[in-house]
């Protein structure tokens, strides 16, 4: 049987085409699953993302038979530095997918969206400071305009402030810890969720003994808890599928879609509170992605 094409020796513009499908299929699924979790809002947070992880661990398995990846999910494992730097992520990840589901269900979507529109700004400071990358003028100037609008909404809105900061440096902590190991996404994935699996696993049994349903309450929330592993696993292969075929600045202008959805779904259709400090903080932000994004665009097509 003859190997699949790389995509990228296919058709310069139809693969293009398919990789911004892609992209936008996985950061629109993310915009709006908060709606998802919204109805399993009656689960405590720590129940959903233990199902999550249950059930994603189930369909990455299937995945990896599928394509043939166990080779490399025991080729990272027999690195002892791959191990130990994978643990960390899946810390990482762990209490971003839980802080994540809290903020939904908790009513604080908007946090959560401001979370993720810092996860750019953020990816820029671990760039220059760990990975010793050079910033340009407008990158600094995008920081320094972000941290004007963090500054604002912790004087006006502090309550709900860790929960965008946890979001945001926890998710991006992992990509730089996902960025320095040689490691594919989806067997990368497949091991972070195995080292969660203990924890979430036996706090789902210790519920279970404890006499709280292992499965929700009704058929609905059974359904979509055990849904929740291909609803988790659906969009991460689009991205990486997108991330393959597209430029990294396209992929970058596309990650804004997600806390752009999530921002309206909090605003419009779950009418959480949009204080001035809301105000003066968003704008700075968009106002910082909006340098930070036109000096990309700018270099992109200067190397072009």
């Amino acid at each position: 049987m003859n190997a699949p094409p790389n995509p990228t020796s296919l058709d310069p513009h139809r693969t293009a085409r398919i990789g911004f499908t892609y992209g936008v299929i996985a950061y629109a699924w993310w915009g709006i699953m908060p709606i998802y979790f919204k109805a399993l809002k009656a689960v405590p947070s720590i129940d959903i993302v233990a199902h999550r992880i249950v059930w994603s661990l189930l369909v990455l398995g299937g995945l990896l038979t599928a394509v043939r990846g166990w080779s490399a999910v025991r080729s990272a494992l027999g690195n002892p530095k791959v191990r130990w730097m994978l643990l960390l992520s899946s810390v990482l990840i762990g209490t971003n997918w839980l802080f994540y589901v809290y903020s939904i269900n908790s009513g604080h979507i908007l946090a959560g969206s401001l979370g993720y529109y810092l996860n750019p700004l953020a990816n820029i400071l671990l760039g220059r400071f760990v990975l010793k990358e050079h910033l340009t003028r407008a990158q600094w100037i995008a920081v320094g305009i972000a941290a004007a609008g963090i500054a604002v909404l912790a004087a006006g809105a502090f309550t709900t402030l860790w929960i965008s900061l946890t979001l945001c440096f926890s998710f991006a902590t992992y990509g730089l810890i996902r960025k320095m190991i040689a490691v594919d996404s989806l067997p990368g994935l497949a091991i972070e969720t195995a080292i969660l699996f203990p924890i979430a696993f036996g706090w789902l049994v210790m519920g279970g003994a404890e006499g709280r349903p292992l499965l929700g309450t009704n058929n609905v929330e059974s359904g979509l808890l055990i849904a929740s592993g291909v609803v988790s696993t659906v969009p991460l292969l689009c991205f990486t599928a997108a991330a393959r075929r597209l430029r990294y600045s396209t992929v970058g202008m596309l990650q804004f879609i997600a806390p752009t959805l999530q921002f309206l779904l909090a605003v419009a259709i779950y009418r959480e509170p949009f204080t001035a400090a809301h105000g003066v903080a968003f704008g700075c932000i968009w106002t910082a992605l909006a340098i930070y994004t036109t000096a990309v665009i700018r270099k992109a097509r200067t190397a072009a």
